[in-house]
């Protein structure tokens, strides 16, 4: 008997310690099994590259983050609870950064095999770490949602979007809906189930830049219109003369997002 306590207590106390809060981001990359492994590699180089630029111009440094996790052909990040990381820097400042940033490299890609375009998904839970990664029903939701066909049609049904993004019901709940973002933009179009319970998430296609360059999903449905606010970040603007397009970067990081209406 006294052999088996000790063993007891020698798993408890491998155990991981409790659930700790994240928010959660993830990336997929559309269209990968199409390409040859010398292009997935080169794509993965370029992800990587393109990521840490999206994070540093949304304020977000190595000290805020677990250490990313590859996916093969999408990444996970997750970003502990910061009050100078507010989860509006990753729906106003991070993802339009890397829709800005993936619309000019696919503008000067000249190769077609060498162009991205990702699906992401922003949530926020609890997860476990037992030293060999991350695990929890939160990040299983997370997941479920960039992986919805709904998620995957929206990017085929915006071609010259080169992001789509799908909040959770928890984004949408605390962030989206009070209009710290343009909820306007945000349409509930999809339902998972996770553990027996069903999630909503809602589907956004960033605009690139300025209000007449958004690009929209196509949607059957008929809605009200209702007034938009955006998240507008101190920025230095780009123009491309080639393509006659504006794309917007926080680039310096200096100054703060203010709140416009549209």
């Amino acid at each position: 008997m006294s052999t088996q306590l000790a063993t007891a207590r020698t798993v408890d106390t491998r155990l991981p310690s409790g659930p700790v809060h994240r928010s959660i981001v993830a990336v997929d990359l559309e269209g990968s099994t199409n390409r040859t492994n010398p292009e997935r590699g080169e794509l993965r180089r370029i992800l990587y590259a393109l990521l840490d630029q999206a994070l540093c111009a949304a304020r977000i440094n190595p000290g805020h983050l677990e250490p990313m996790a590859d996916r093969g052909d999408g990444v996970l990040m997750l970003i502990k609870p910061h009050d100078d990381v507010p989860k509006t820097n990753l729906l106003g400042l991070l993802i339009p950064a890397l829709a800005a940033l993936l619309d000019d490299h696919n503008a000067a890609a000249t190769q077609p095999a060498l162009r991205l375009r990702l699906r992401a998904v922003v949530h926020a839970g609890e997860v476990h770490d037992d030293g060999k990664g991350f695990y929890g029903e939160d990040l299983d939701v997370a997941f479920r949602l960039l992986n919805a066909t709904r998620v995957k049609r929206a990017l085929k049904e915006a071609p010259a979007a080169p992001l789509v993004l799908v909040v959770s019901e928890e984004i949408f709940a605390g962030i989206v809906r009070h209009r710290y973002v343009d909820g306007a933009m945000y349409e509930p179009l999809v339902r998972v189930r996770v553990a027996e319970r069903q999630h909503r998430g809602w589907i956004h296609v960033p605009a690139l830049g300025t209000p007449d360059r958004v690009v929209a999903i196509h949607r059957p449905e008929s809605r009200l219109p209702t007034p938009t606010w955006r998240i507008v970040p101190a920025q230095v603007r780009r123009q491309d003369q080639r393509a006659g397009r504006v794309a917007a970067l926080n680039i310096s990081g200096r100054g703060a997002p203010r709140l416009e209406r549209g």
